[in-house]
């Protein structure tokens, strides 16, 4: 600090701001407990969605896939794991945390037998007029025959009086249609018989994170609980283990390793900001006082969302909150160049209007996000222009009020001169530096269809060893692909019961035909009414039956007499037929299923909203390949006549809604850019100038990508964000050097006095701290084990560096002359 500053007396404290300030933070903080916080993945599709995008958040956020978790038992011997399997299950069931608990155990087998017997002429899709025709009674007769010689003679045998056409037969064969796990001891068991398996499904919806995690919680505690008790008598159980895996899982440890991660990050970057800061300033009162544009902004920003969209998404409260990171080097900027307090007037002449420039470049380029066709991207752009603007506002009027009288800033002087000397060396290297520039040029030239992931997966923290287990866990219990499935809608239940039916037929087809392993159906255990009366419809009277059943049983080993329960069992569901009071009170409903284990499945299959009604149809796809074939698929959709049904490819739909994401975000980034480029044009005025600002901008967002694709790391949406942020703060650092204030310098041989345009050592000092705190909070990132938290670390850790560097070589001369430059 110079000697004639100390005589300055300390501007007079702004009451007037600092009251504007507070009592915008008051009705801030008052509007936001009424804001309302968000995590619905509707924010993420276009503003026009297809259906398939809006099917795809529907069961991404609740669908039934989403709140599947499996479970397997080891590392103890099959009698232990079977017992630990059973003690387990039992206790789960108890809980109302899950919808379901299969492990492979008869749970539900009187009940289920009970439902599909006493209703086998509604359910059994054999059930048609052809079926009870002479031929067709024949036909069935002898395959019952057949039947008795199989392994499932015995069921056959003991129902045969009632049930000669083996409609239960059919019924369980339907329902076991798909792979099933292996048992042992009354249990599932995977394919090597070396681990046993359970499948749960939450209540909790699979978006429900909270919810998820207080199921695993509970299961986990559930399992200690029946180790100890089995580890009575099977002393083994005290060597079990449990693995777990589905998307609930997956998604509630990405949520516990990216808190942990972020936050032992945070810390270790907040502690070396602080210490750094604190040995700068010798305040701890200016250390927390340059906190306050961030929290100014963050909260800006909050409350502009809130009031323009109706409620804050939680990603663009991340992302935006590391967006306006800037702001915390716009204290650092008064605080080190102006030194005091005394000199905070003096900086704010000299050096906030190279500051403001550089934050209504930022908003330029951010406020190009407000048009995009994403609600999300949308949001982002809105909060972080709030944001700059409220830390800028606090940092231009607020801080210097705020200051104690006696604040004086360590003198850096030093340090700036010696930036001044380092900066000589690398203008000295500029043509180094425009070689590596125009090979990042080319690598990226050569590479341009290569620079972005085209997946989401690659933001996934899911391990590949983890992913991989659950593929083997999946195939070992033969769970439904939570990949594929055909979703069909319908204005009330009946319609889309119907409307399943009529894929179904379709999809039969493709099992038939070796297209598709397997699918499930909510139709298989409650079909629509309009199939039971059709089915009821079918049925022969008694009379007509007895000179039926007469004639198919020729040749056959069946007496007539024997078949009497059948034919008056068919008689009864005939006459009812014809009987429309009595008809409605015999067809199944939801509360027919209530204490079958279908009931659950039915529920987790059907989702009945307010004025519509969704059928989920799970699809297994063949073991050889995993893969359905789309095209196939959607063409036996459009032959079965329903409109509103869908075939949805997870993966492939989450890819293409991430991949129009990033186009869309990508396009809005270079609009910014040019915003910018003309904003700073008709600031600067000289194509020089502006050159001198944007061309260490480009070069360092080139070299970042370059980075990248040399170390085989495609470019993500998180590396977006962290190429803003680098154009954002290396603005700052690209209009000091590029329109560094004026002072009067004599010269020490002739006295003369002139004008020129001339960096400060301290304003060097500012801004390398700048962007050393800017290093350190993202940088550290980079070293995280979550790709979105290495992926931003990286990118602007390594980007600022560079942009600071590029503002320094591709600046104008340290000591250039103004063009308006007189003698004194």
């Amino acid at each position: 600090m110079t000697t004639s500053a100390q005589h300055h007396a300390a501007p007079p404290r702004s009451w007037k701001a600092i009251g504007v300030w507070l009592i915008l933070l008051l009705i801030g903080v008052g509007i936001l407990f009424r804001s309302t916080f968000t995590a619905d993945l509707t924010a993420f599709l276009p503003n026009n969605p297809t259906q398939e995008q809006k099917l795809l958040v529907e069961q991404l956020r609740d669908g039934m896939v989403s709140r599947m978790i499996l479970i397997g038992i080891d590392g103890a011997d099959t009698p232990t794991h079977a017992a630990l399997s059973k003690a387990l299950a039992q206790r789960m069931r108890s809980n109302d945390e899950f919808v379901s608990v299969n492990n492979g155990e008869p749970v539900n087998q009187e009940k289920d037998r009970a439902y599909l017997f006493n209703n086998r002429y509604l359910l059994s899709p054999g059930v048609t007029p052809e079926r009870f025709s002479v031929e067709g009674l024949h036909e069935a007769f002898s395959e019952t025959v057949d039947l008795l010689a199989s392994p499932a003679g015995m069921l056959v045998k003991d129902i045969l009086p009632q049930d000669p056409t083996a409609e239960m037969a059919t019924l369980i064969t339907q329902f076991n249609s798909g792979q099933q796990p292996r048992k042992v001891q009354g249990v599932w068991v995977a394919k090597d018989g070396g681990r046993a398996l359970i499948l749960a499904q939450t209540r909790a919806l699979g978006s429900d994170t909270d919810g998820q995690e207080m199921a695993i919680t509970h299961i986990r505690e559930k399992f200690e609980a029946a180790k100890a008790d089995v580890a009575k008598t099977l002393p083994q159980a005290v060597k079990a283990t449990m693995i777990m895996t589905g998307p609930g899982v997956f998604g509630v440890n990405a949520r516990n390793t990216i808190s942990k991660e972020a936050g032992l990050f945070a810390i270790i970057s907040a502690v070396l900001i602080m210490t750094i800061l604190l040995i700068v300033y010798r305040s701890g009162i200016a250390v927390l006082l340059g906190l306050a544009p961030v929290l100014s902004g963050v909260l800006a920003g909050t409350i502009a969302v809130s009031l323009g969209f109706g409620s804050v998404h939680a990603i663009t409260l991340g992302f935006g909150t590391t967006l306006i990171g800037e702001a915390i080097d716009y204290a650092i900027y008064l605080f080190i160049q102006s030194g005091s307090a005394k000199n905070s007037a003096d900086w704010a002449k000299k050096s906030w209007p190279t500051i403001r420039l550089g934050v209504l470049t930022s908003m330029s380029g951010f406020g190009a996000l407000l048009f995009s066709g994403f609600p999300g991207l949308a949001q982002l752009g809105l909060f972080t222009i709030a944001g700059l603007v409220s830390a800028a506002f606090v940092t231009r009027y607020v801080l210097p009020s705020l200051l104690p009288r006696d604040f004086v800033v360590r003198d850096l002087s030093h340090i700036g001169f010696a930036l001044e000397r380092a900066i000589i060396v690398l203008r000295r290297l500029r043509l180094v530096v425009l070689g590596l520039v125009t090979i990042a040029c080319v690598i990226l030239w050569i590479n341009r269809n290569d620079l972005w992931q085209p997946e989401l997966g690659a933001l996934s923290p899911v391990s590949q060893q983890d992913k991989d287990l659950d593929e083997k866990l999946r195939k070992d219990i033969g769970a439904p692909d939570v990949r594929y499935l055909v979703v069909v809608k319908g204005k009330t239940l009946e319609d889309a019961l119907q409307a399943s039916e009529k894929v179904a037929a379709r999809l039969d087809g493709m099992v038939e035909h070796g297209h598709l392993a397997a699918f499930e159906s909510p139709t298989r255990y409650l079909p629509s009414q309009a199939m039971q009366k059709a089915r009821l419809a079918s049925l022969p009277d008694a009379a007509t039956l007895n000179q039926r059943v007469a004639q198919a049983i020729a040749g056959l080993p069946f007496q007539a007499s024997v078949l009497a329960p059948f034919i008056a069992s068919v008689d009864t569901l005939a006459q009812t037929a014809t009987q429309p009071d009595k008809l409605e009170s015999r067809l199944l409903s939801r509360k027919d299923l209530t204490g079958t284990s279908m009931a659950l499945a039915t529920d987790s299959l059907l989702i009945e909203q307010q004025d519509e009604t969704t059928a989920l149809l799970p699809l297994t796809a063949n073991a050889d390949d995993h893969l359905i074939d789309a095209a196939l698929m959607r063409s036996e959709l459009e032959k079965s006549g329903v409109k509103e049904a869908y075939f949805i490819d997870l993966k492939i739909e989450t890819d293409k809604l991430y991949s129009g994401y990033m186009r869309e975000a990508v396009l809005l980034a270079l609009c910014g850019l040019a915003a910018m480029t003309v904003l700073l044009g008709f600031s600067i005025r000289s194509a020089g100038g502006l050159a001198r600002v944007m061309v260490p901008l480009i070069t360092a967002v080139l070299s970042v990508a370059a980075f990248f694709m040399l170390t085989g790391e495609r470019m993500t949406i998180l590396h977006l964000v962290g190429l803003l942020l680098i154009v954002a703060v290396g603005s700052n650092y690209a209009l000091f050097f590029a329109q560094p204030p004026t002072t009067v310098v004599t010269d020490p041989e002739t006295g003369a006095q002139e004008v020129v345009a001339q960096i400060k050592p301290t304003t060097l000092a500012s801004l390398i701290f700048a962007n050393l705190t800017t290093v350190i909070g993202f940088g550290v990132l980079g070293f995280s084990s979550v790709p979105i938290l290495s992926a931003i670390g990286k990118t602007v850790g390594i980007g600022v560096i560079l942009a600071l560097v590029y503002s320094a070589v591709f600046s104008s001369m340290l000591h250039s002359k103004s063009s308006d430059s007189s003698k004194k």
